[in-house]
């Protein structure tokens, strides 16, 4: 189904050309009508299946033709669990909404608060946000609820996870009742958990389910190698070298020491890295996305706080350098690649230490990964070690002191 067989207003069409959207996704093709319609949704859709762009492209098509005086309070709300998620929808909805008079504005902490704080009271039409902030400036009365005509939640099941559920069921009683409102909800499993919020918010809310043929992308390559902890680093320089790699590429790691640790050996190898992780203050953690985005930096090695909710075109290899502990967070690493109909490989190293979690990812995504051992010609043995840690030098010796000898001692006896 083409976009151009939907109803809708001639600015979501335009903004839908400039992304270069011509035809529907199953999530979009079965949830977007709903929506339309005036109805609520609670879809189920992975990650990469263009679920953003199916609740973006009915919430711009509802404020435009339900035009509304209502002041400077907002009249849509989008709720993401992570700063990451709330950026990137934020960005999406420039794109698409580029020619919709709609003003959008991410909340979020990490920021200037004061900034975002006089955005809010000089009027927006859309907030995008995590629940922490944007509770605060409700507090203080610098914006208001009461106006909200439609409000999405996406990655319900992962607002549980990490333990925002209480701050989004504060925010949902604050809203006009379910049936003066339109509420859309995306999670990648719609849990007991899940519906029980949709039964409690929502409006006889249409389901949707997108039952993946294979729990990882269909476009993923996938391919794992086994090596050792001291082979890793080679391994990886000679197949990054083999492989042509000259664009984005994600390299998963488990700890943030060893995310810092590898970024260095690879700038020691005139590579373009960067560190992502939970510690990288929030402005920071922005501009190195942005670097990654435009091309300034070639590889970005990442903790599990980048696994979800990053959505960068055009990455081509997603590298598990370690292999995750968690089976599903394997399906989240590599749902870094291969989005929205691309192609895309990822590869994952298994060491003596962590190649004991494969059994439970292969029974995880349902199917063996295709493993092999490298060949010799597989691996970098010309490169740079990383720089000498530094050492404390030794504390000089005062002027004038003297040797002293250590005291005679008798054997089993005291000095």
């Amino acid at each position: 189904m083409k976009f151009t067989e939907l109803n809708l207003p001639a600015e979501v069409l335009k903004g839908v050309e400039l992304v270069g959207f011509t035809e529907l996704t199953p999530v979009q093709e079965e949830s977007i009508p709903f929506a339309l319609a005036g109805k609520d949704v609670a879809a189920q859709a992975q990650t990469g299946t263009g679920k953003t762009a199916a609740f973006l492209i009915a919430l711009f098509t509802r404020l435009l033709t339900h035009p509304k005086e209502t002041g400077r309070d907002p009249r849509a709300l989008i709720m993401a669990p992570t700063r990451e998620l709330v950026v990137q929808i934020v960005e999406d909805a420039k794109g698409l909404g580029a020619a919709c008079p709609i003003k959008v504005q991410a909340i979020f902490g990490g920021l200037d608060y004061d900034k975002q704080r006089q955005a809010l009271r000089d009027g927006v039409d859309v907030i995008v946000a995590t629940p922490g902030r944007l509770i605060d400036y409700a507090k203080q009365n610098v914006f208001s609820f009461r106006n909200i005509e439609m409000i999405v939640i996406d990655e319900a099941d992962r607002m549980f996870d990490m333990g925002f559920i209480k701050d989004l069921r504060y925010i949902l009683r604050k809203l006009p009742p379910a049936e003066q409102r339109q509420t859309m909800l995306f999670s990648a499993t719609l849990s007991p958990q899940v519906m029980e919020l949709a039964y409690e918010f929502m409006n006889l809310a249409e389901r949707v389910s997108i039952e993946p043929t294979q729990v990882t992308a269909e476009k993923v390559e996938q391919i794992l190698y086994h090596a050792s902890r001291r082979e890793k680093f080679p391994l990886l320089l000679g197949l990054m070298k083999k492989e042509e790699v000259a664009d984005r590429v994600m390299i998963f790691v488990n700890t943030k020491r060893e995310a810092e640790h590898l970024a260095e050996r690879m700038k020691v190898n005139d590579l373009k890295a960067a560190v992502i992780s939970g510690d990288i203050p929030q402005n920071k953690r922005m501009r190195i996305l942005a670097d990654f985005k435009e091309g300034k930096i070639n590889f970005l090695v990442a903790t599990d706080v980048a696994s979800r909710g990053l959505h960068i075109d055009a990455v081509s290899h997603v590298i598990n350098y370690d292999l995750p502990q968690d089976a599903e967070d394997y399906v989240h690493r590599i749902g870094r690649t291969a989005r929205a109909g691309a192609f895309g490989k990822a590869i994952s190293f298994a060491d003596e230490d962590l190649v004991f979690h494969l059994p439970d990812i292969e029974e995880y995504i349902g199917r063996k990964i295709p493993s092999v051992f490298p060949e010799e010609d597989d691996f970098c043995r010309n490169y740079r070690r990383s720089p000498p840690q530094h050492r404390k030098a030794p504390v000089p010796e005062k002027a004038g002191a003297k040797h002293r000898r250590p005291p005679h001692r008798k054997p089993g006896g005291k000095p």
